[in-house]
C-alpha cells in the first residue's frame, strides 16, 4: 500500500499548518482514500474533511465538494447519517460560488437529494423535502425534473404517503441511474428499507363494541401483521438482515370529548414475522356530533437507527350515547312507627347518575295494617336531572305491631326513550 498512512497523515498536517492547502488538499484526499480502504472510516471522514478545508481556501470550491461528497461517504459507511448530512448540507453553501452552470445544477440536485435521504432515515421527511424544494430555484427546470435522483425523491415521498408498492418497485428498477458512491448506497438503500416497511406493515384497528355510553371504557385494539416484512430480508437488492421493529411512541388525535384512560408500556419489540396486539383504552367524558378516534401515529425504529413514523390515518367512529338513568330510593322514619300512632315517612328519590330521567312515574304501596292517613301514594314529575332529588312524607298509622314490607314501584324513560322500570322493597318494623 506504499507509505506508512500515519505518516502521510502527519506529513498532511504539517503541509496544513504551513498553509500550502493546494498540496495539503492533494495529500489529505490520498491519505483519506487509504484509510476508506482500511475501514477506518473515522480518520478517513477527517482526512476527506481537511482536504475540502484546504481546497476552499484556495476557492477550487468544486475539489472541496468533492472531497465534503467523500467524508458524508465515510461517515454513512460508519452508519452516522447526521454527521454525514452536516457534510452534505454544508457543500449547499458553497455551489453558488461555482462558475459552470451545469455543475450549479447537477450538484445542487446532489446534495439536495443526499440531504434528504439522510433526514428521511432519521423520521424528518418533511425537513428534507424542504431543502430539496429550496434548491429548486437556482436548477434548471428541465435538468430538475428529468434528474434521476429527483425523481427517487418523489418516488419515495410518494411512496410513504400513499403506502403504493408499485413506487418501490419503480426505485429499485431505475436504482443504477442515481449513480451513488458506496456509502450513499448504504444510505438510499436504508431510505428504502423505511419506505418498504412503512408500505408492508398490515395494521388494522378494532373496537370492541359498537356503541358505548360516557361511562363505558372504549377498549381499541390494534394489531401490527409484520409478515411481509421478512421479504426485505429475502431480498437480495436491500442487503438488509431486519431483525426487530420497535415502536416508541404512540400518537392517537381525538376529538375533546375523549382522552387517554391507559397507555400502552413502550417501547414494544417486535420480531419480524409476528403479529403484535396493543390495546389501547379511551375514555369518553361527554356526547358531541361526529367524536372520532384517529389518525394514529407510531414513532418507530428499524435495528434500533433507522427512524421513521407510521400513519394510520383511517378515523373510527365510535357511537356514544347517553349511560341510562338509575335512581336511589330511601325512606326514613321522622319518628318511631307504635301501634294505633301516626308517624310521618319521608320517601326520597334522587338521581345521581348521569342520565336524565324523564316521565318519572312512583307508585307506593303499603300493607293492610299499615294505614294511609295524609298524602299521595302516587307521583308524576316529567323529568329528574343529574343531581336533582324529590321528596315528600306520607302519614301512616300501625294497626298492629310486627314487620312490614313497603314497595316503591318507578317507571321512567331515558333520554334515547327507552323505557326503565324496578320495583324496591323496605322493610318497616313496628313496635307495641
Amino acid at each position: 500500500m506504499g507509505k506508512d498512512p500515519e505518516k502521510q497523515l502527519k506529513k498532511a498536517e504539517q503541509l496544513y499548518k504551513a498553509m500550502q492547502y493546494k498540496r495539503a488538499a492533494k495529500s489529505y484526499n490520498t491519505v483519506g482514500n487509504i484509510f476508506l480502504k482500511l475501514g477506518n472510516y473515522e480518520i478517513a471522514k477527517e482526512c476527506f474533511f481537511n482536504a475540502a478545508k484546504s481546497a476552499i481556501h484556495e476557492d477550487k470550491y468544486l475539489r472541496g465538494l468533492e472531497f465534503l461528497r467523500n467524508a458524508g461517504n465515510a461517515s454513512l459507511l460508519n452508519n452516522n447519517f447526521s454527521e454525514a448530512y452536516q457534510f452534505f448540507k454544508e457543500s449547499l453553501n458553497y455551489i453558488p460560488s461555482l462558475r459552470n452552470s451545469s455543475d450549479i445544477n447537477q450538484l445542487f440536485v446532489v446534495f439536495s437529494s443526499l440531504s434528504y435521504l439522510c433526514l428521511f432515515v432519521e423520521g424528518k421527511q418533511e425537513e428534507g423535502l424542504n431543502i430539496v424544494k429550496k434548491i429548486r430555484s437556482f436548477v434548471d427546470d428541465s435538468y430538475f425534473k428529468e434528474s434521476a435522483l429527483i425523481k427517487l425523491v418523489k418516488d419515495l415521498t410518494v411512496a410513504t404517503k400513499d403506502k403504493k408498492e408499485k413506487y418501490i418497485k419503480k426505485i429499485e428498477k431505475d436504482f443504477e441511474n442515481s449513480k451513488f458512491y458506496e456509502g450513499e448506497i448504504n444510505l438510499a438503500k436504508s431510505a428504502l428499507v423505511i419506505a418498504k416497511t412503512i408500505v408492508s406493515l398490515i395494521v388494522k384497528l378494532t373496537l370492541d363494541k359498537k356503541i358505548y355510553t360516557t361511562n363505558d371504557v372504549i377498549n381499541l385494539t390494534m394489531n401490527i401483521d409484520t409478515k411481509p416484512l421478512l421479504d426485505i430480508t429475502e431480498n437480495s437488492f436491500y442487503n438488509y438482515n431486519l431483525k426487530e421493529l420497535k415502536i416508541m411512541k404512540i400518537g392517537i388525535q381525538l376529538t375533546d370529548n375523549f382522552t387517554f384512560h391507559k397507555k400502552p408500556e413502550l417501547p414494544i419489540t417486535i420480531t419480524p414475522g409476528q403479529t403484535c396486539q396493543i390495546n389501547l383504552l379511551i375514555k369518553p367524558h361527554f356526547q358531541m356530533e361526529n367524536p372520532t378516534i384517529g389518525p394514529i401515529l407510531l414513532t418507530s425504529e428499524l435495528n434500533g437507527n433507522l427512524k421513521f413514523f407510521y400513519e394510520y390515518s383511517e378515523l373510527l367512529y365510535p357511537t356514544l350515547i347517553s349511560p341510562p338513568p338509575t335512581l336511589d330510593i330511601s325512606i326514613k322514619n321522622l319518628r318511631p312507627p307504635l301501634i294505633g300512632k301516626s308517624f310521618p315517612l319521608e320517601i326520597l328519590i334522587e338521581n345521581k347518575s348521569k342520565g336524565e330521567a324523564l316521565d318519572l312515574n312512583i307508585e307506593i304501596d303499603f300493607p293492610e295494617n299499615l294505614k294511609v292517613m295524609r298524602g299521595t301514594l302516587k307521583k308524576q314529575i316529567y323529568s329528574l336531572r343529574t343531581n336533582e332529588n324529590m321528596k315528600w312524607e306520607i302519614s301512616l298509622k300501625p294497626i298492629e305491631a310486627g314487620d312490614y314490607s313497603i314497595k316503591i314501584k318507578t317507571t321512567f324513560k331515558d333520554p334515547d326513550q327507552n323505557q326503565i322500570g324496578e320495583i324496591k322493597e323496605f322493610s318497616l318494623k313496628v313496635l307495641l
